[in-house]
């Protein structure tokens, strides 16, 4: 799986797109993110390794912690696969408004 499907897959569920909400600002440990988004800490330890293994979030060690927050690079690739789309439909929309205007 491309880097950018690997992503997509991660984005599409509901919870990691809160956890990735939680990770954008700063750093946080599982504990500080499963109290923010009322999951257990197993199921948001989970959802990180989706999220790692699809180089969304990062993890670094803080003594004892692990720390988790957002990869911009991960996210890099989710938007230069949409921003292929949009050239082509804002042809379609330039072509549909002249129609319009003609009509």
């Amino acid at each position: 799986m491309d880097s950018a499907a690997a992503a997509l897959h991660a984005l599409a569920d509901p919870n990691r797109r809160r956890i990735l909400s939680v990770v954008r600002d700063q750093p946080h440990a599982v504990g500080e993110i499963a109290a923010q988004v009322e999951m257990s800490q197993q199921a948001v330890s989970h959802h990180l390794k989706v999220l790692r293994d699809s180089g969304l979030v990062s993890q670094e060690r803080d003594r004892t912690r692990r720390l988790y927050t957002i990869r911009t690079d991960g996210l890099a690739a989710v938007r230069e696969y949409l921003d292929d789309f949009w050239p082509d439909h804002l042809r379609a929309l330039k072509a549909a408004a002249e129609a319009s205007s003609r009509g």
